[in-house]
């Protein structure tokens, strides 16, 4: 057993020198080597930018306030807009009865702050049967919403009336034109108005606009056929084609409808509680 043991010690060692002598035998070669040449480099070079910069100023800009240099950069956020909208200039049918009615909306103002303008109503062969027009402060509380204060005044059947209006108008989520509006008259009178419409996009020119319109008294009114509580609802729904965004021919229906007093108050001077109109008009937008 030692005799083996021995022999396989004295193996090993002649294995590790064996591989120690090649190793000493390859530095030696690599240091004898001639050097070689440095390797080229055959990608095409990248182009030289050609960007030259802008000459200096010949007259650097003076000192200024903040006034002046808004008017000498044009950086000014209170700029005058104004816009105007006839939405519904039509022609009505109900029954037998032709009539004319309209919807418009203008402002004057900057982003922030707008005198705005409204009136809708209608005519027919008896004359201006119930209409109103709005004169409001417009101010942005949040994206997409303004709050109004303003005046009403209503004319048309019956004596005039006057009121002091606040509400508040914007885009309801899902893309949803909303307005609500309360208002405040002489003799304790009070009433609300609240309206919500879509543009449903069949094609980027064919647009179906729904429509509705909720109206609300707080006490009854003979004189202009008007009773309290829940007054008058109408649903509209309004197929336009857009020859381009400022001119708009449109065919539609509405539903309207009259409740409680004001619809006893309609019958009793011949009109119905509830009643389908047909349409045809045109929208307007400068």
């Amino acid at each position: 057993m030692i005799r083996r043991a021995l022999g396989v010690a004295m193996l090993l060692l002649a294995v590790t020198a064996h591989a120690q002598d090649e190793h000493a035998q390859d530095e030696h070669a690599m240091h004898a080597m001639p050097d070689m040449p440095a390797m080229q480099d055959d990608s095409p070079a990248l182009p030289t930018s050609t960007h030259v910069p802008p000459p200096p100023p010949q007259a650097p800009m003076q000192a200024m306030d903040a006034d002046h240099m808004a008017d000498v950069m044009q950086m000014h956020d209170d700029q005058l807009f104004a816009m105007f909208k006839l939405d519904e200039l039509e022609r009505v049918k109900s029954g037998s009865n032709y009539g004319t009615a309209w919807d418009a909306e203008g402002w004057l103002g900057g982003d922030i702050d707008k005198a705005w303008f409204r009136t809708e109503g209608e005519r027919d062969r008896d004359g201006t049967r119930d209409a109103r027009v709005e004169l409001l402060f417009d101010r942005a509380f949040a994206p997409f919403w303004d709050w109004q204060l303003g005046a009403r005044h209503d004319f048309g059947q019956g004596p005039s009336r006057d009121w002091i209006a606040f509400g508040v108008q914007g885009l309801a989520p899902y893309w949803f034109e909303t307005e609500a509006t309360f208002y405040a008259g002489e003799n304790g009178r009070a009433a609300a108005r609240f309206e919500a419409s879509y543009d449903l996009l069949l094609t980027q020119r064919l647009i179906l606009a729904p429509r509705a319109e909720v109206q609300l008294y707080g006490k009854d009114d003979p004189e202009r056929r008007i009773g309290s509580g829940l007054s008058e609802t109408e649903l509209g729904l309004r197929l336009r084609y857009e020859f381009t965004r400022q001119v708009a021919p449109y065919l539609g229906v509405a539903w309207k409808n009259r409740y409680g007093d004001t619809a006893r108050y309609a019958r009793a001077g011949g009109d119905r509680a509830g009643e389908v109109t047909w349409l045809a008009g045109i929208r307007l937008w400068f």
